[in-house]
């Protein structure tokens, strides 16, 4: 049994020939939009008057007491906005206006904890615990049996390099 694909505009329901061109429009935003932004498929005629029919527009965040800490977003023409401005042009008020840095995102990786059965055994470059070596070496089969599920190499205390770090005895 095969499966076949048949494209239809979500605009027009035309149903598109396997040559024809398929346009994807990603809504971003929308008052109806609830759940985060979706994918339409298309025609190019049907997305041909979209930049004809786009705003010139302002967005700008709102921030005051009103938005529980958080700001609140807004859209607006960008004439609307530029009619704001009564002392001076909107234009020359934003050329001279104090810049926004974005924040600084930290790049602190959350901290794995290998003393933990879910953690130990993995490869990782620190130094191996007393925690995490107890752990391996009294848990051995559980510990191979979730390295195994996530792909990862087994704990092997046959091997030299496995046993100094987590402890076991030497093979003789």
């Amino acid at each position: 049994m095969g499966k076949k694909t048949i494209h239809v505009s979500d605009f027009t329901g035309q149903v598109l020939a396997p040559d024809d061109e398929v346009v994807r429009v990603v809504v971003l935003e929308h008052p109806d939009l609830v759940a985060g932004p979706v994918q339409l498929d298309a025609t190019p005629v049907d997305v041909e008057s979209i930049d004809d029919a786009a705003l010139d527009v302002a967005v700008v965040e709102i921030h005051d007491r009103h938005g529980g800490g958080e700001p609140r977003r807004v859209v607006l023409t960008a004439s609307e906005f530029d009619a704001m401005a009564t002392d001076v042009p909107m234009a020359q008020l934003l050329r001279t206006a104090e810049r926004v840095r974005p924040p600084k995102t930290r790049r602190t990786a959350e901290k794995i904890d290998y003393g933990t059965l879910e953690h130990a055994g993995r490869p990782h470059r620190g130094r191996v615990t007393e925690e995490e070596a107890r752990l391996v070496r009294d848990r051995l089969d559980e510990v191979n049996k979730l390295l195994a599920d996530a792909g990862i190499r087994q704990v092997d205390p046959a091997d030299p390099e496995h046993a100094a770090r987590y402890g076991f005895p030497a093979a003789d």
